[in-house]
């Protein structure tokens, strides 16, 4: 049994601090690197690819919305024609400073409110995808597990990960729960690793109605701008070591 542990980083730019992104990445396999839309920049790409590369993890583009106030959470009315043009522009920006690097551009995964749209939206979901053969069409798209973003990368024959998260709650479609709502994120690191352990060991996870619907995950994601996201990631790896769960990225 193996898993991957991916999260989003990179988030800083200019002056401002996000996340805790070198301690991340010694607990993690997999790394979402924003773009420059939500959140990072030209120099804090540069060097989070550089880190990453150090850190001997599978590097990915990380586009979202152009929303810096709304870190890219906050959902945009744009044409397919549009969000195919906006994620090709951010998937090359982060791939230059891959091959800068000399380092291979792995996966690709969209952000937050985008993410959410393309796992409802199929017309949305064939954009990305399509941008992604079309930019880097060996990497693995990740998806949010039985999305439509999923389904869009299988209809034109990419690799996909289907992803699940460790620290956000689900509602009965399967769906990311609105962060406007309180109990939409989890923080505490027991909360955390029950939620981890139905997905990994029984495929399964809980919703915010108390049910449970299918799930089968090959990568979960811990949030880079989470509350102790550092500490509660190393905590849930020591577990799933310590449970003979193998923590490898999705390409190996």
């Amino acid at each position: 049994m193996k898993i991957d542990l991916n999260a989003d980083v990179g988030e800083s730019y200019g002056a401002f601090q996000i996340g805790e992104d070198q301690q991340l990445f010694n607990e993690i396999t997999s790394v979402n690197i924003a773009c420059g839309f939500h959140a990072g920049d030209f120099s804090v790409m540069n060097s989070t690819v550089a880190k990453a590369k150090e850190s001997k993890l599978a590097i990915g583009a990380h586009p979202g919305y152009p929303d810096l106030q709304g870190f890219g959470r906050r959902p945009m009315e744009m044409k397919p024609s549009e969000v195919y043009e906006m994620v090709v522009y951010q998937i090359g920006a982060l791939k230059a400073f891959c091959d800068l690097h000399e380092v291979r551009l792995s996966h690709v995964k969209p952000h937050g409110a985008l993410y959410n749209t393309a796992s409802k939206n199929s017309e949305i979901a064939d954009a990305i995808a399509q941008a992604v053969k079309d930019v880097v069409p060996n990497a693995i798209l990740f998806g949010l597990c039985n999305s439509e973003l999923i389904k869009a990368g299988k209809r034109l024959g990419l690799k996909t990960a289907r992803e699940a998260f460790a620290d956000r709650r689900y509602d009965d479609e399967g769906q990311l729960v609105s962060r406007v709502l309180d109990c939409s994120v989890l923080h505490e690191v027991n909360d955390i690793r029950n939620q981890v352990e139905n997905i990994v060991f029984n495929q399964k996870v809980q919703t915010i109605s108390g049910n449970y619907i299918a799930l089968e995950a090959d990568t979960i994601c811990f949030h880079g701008d989470g509350k102790n996201v550092a500490e509660n990631t190393k905590a849930i790896r020591e577990w799933l070591v310590n449970n003979k769960v193998a923590v490898k990225s999705v390409e190996m």
